[in-house]
């Protein structure tokens, strides 16, 4: 049963569990370098972590998708590996190629990472949050987001991106009291690091689980869902009424047992879900988010537009906002989003 009030943004409403008529509409990496206002901005930036932690640029490049589109949410612009850099953890971006760290693999290097995360380094973040918030239309909502613990970990213990996480796993194999230990960090920075941003004005946060769908049941429930559901139960403590969404990618016919475990308000579908699956085994148990492929976004055309109302129909009949199944690809032409937001709201 719907919680929220008529006066509230849709997104909102949807997450509360009301079908509308048309669902609203936000965009993973819906501020991102397809839009060429933000080129300019990232150029001025000279990287990309001067700009996350730049309040008046992040703020500025968070609003441009809401002015160009009219979105019905806006979220923050930063970075899920913001948490481990606040724990210590040395953090840069290679041009091209995506984050670097110093890889925490073993006890030596998790003696020299913080049990806290630094509340100097988030502050501009948390500025950031305070000035999207102040400058937002009424009827737009405002989404927080962290990187989910299994998933922030595998950046953590490699030092980078890897094609299948084999770096995490094999520490969790060969000492899973280390990878716990991990684990345990980047949950508790993690609830501070919510709590931060409800309290400056977000209206409900995202936990990004993007590496999920790289484990097996038995090490999904220990690594995904577990830390999850702490994050959950501690934002709660803190914030009774924050609304939470999930987003394990990947995970498949899995993401059922997680909505029920965890506790999530909502929860995010990636491209590859099958959507009979979901609207009789998901959307049952929770608002829905998703699942539009960003590779058909990208190619446009009379594709794009049978995709927009194959994913309404399937999804139409309950709470929905629609997305897509994972971020928006920077090559994406900008008539194909005006004409997707068209075919939505039609």
């Amino acid at each position: 049963m719907s919680t929220a009030t008529q006066d509230e943004p849709a997104f909102l409403r949807a997450l509360s569990g009301e079908t509308l008529a048309t669902p609203p509409i936000w965009m993973m990496r819906q501020a991102g370098r397809y839009l060429p206002e933000y080129r300019d901005i990232r150029a001025k930036a000279g990287s990309f972590l001067s700009l996350c932690y730049n309040p008046e640029w992040a703020a500025e490049v968070t609003l441009q998708p809401i002015r160009r589109f009219g979105f019905d949410a806006a979220i923050l612009f930063s970075d899920i590996l913001v948490v481990p850099q606040a724990l210590g953890q040395k953090l840069w971006f290679v041009e091209g190629e995506g984050p670097r760290l110093e890889p925490v693999a073993d006890h030596k290097r998790l003696g020299e990472i913080a049990t806290q995360a630094d509340p100097d380094l988030l502050a501009p973040v948390i500025e950031t949050v305070r000035r999207v918030k102040a400058s937002l239309p009424r009827e737009t909502a405002f989404i927080g987001f962290c990187g989910a613990p299994w998933t922030v970990a595998t950046y953590m213990v490699a030092g980078r991106g890897t094609p299948d996480q084999g770096p995490a796993k094999a520490l969790f194999e060969s000492d899973p009291a280390l990878f716990q230990q991990i684990i345990d960090r980047i949950v508790e920075a993690s609830i501070g690091y919510l709590c931060a941003q409800i309290e400056a004005g977000v209206d409900a946060v995202q936990i990004f689980d993007s590496w999920a769908g790289s484990l097996g049941p038995e090490d999904f429930e220990r690594w995904c869902v577990h830390p999850t559901r702490r994050i959950v139960e501690g934002v709660r403590a803190r914030h009774p009424l924050a609304r939470i969404i999930g987003f394990p990618r990947g995970a498949g016919r899995l993401v059922p047992g997680y909505v029920r475990a965890t506790g999530v308000d909502a929860v995010g579908l990636d491209s590859d879900m099958d959507r009979s699956f979901a609207r009789e085994e998901i959307q049952s148990l929770v608002p829905i988010q998703g699942n539009l492929d960003p590779l058909v976004l990208r190619a446009g055309g009379r594709e794009l537009e049978r995709d927009v109302a194959a994913v309404r129909a399937a999804f139409g009949d309950g709470p929905f906002v629609f997305n897509l199944g994972h971020g928006i690809l920077p090559d994406t032409p900008i008539s194909h989003v005006e004409r997707l937001l068209a075919a939505v709201r039609a």
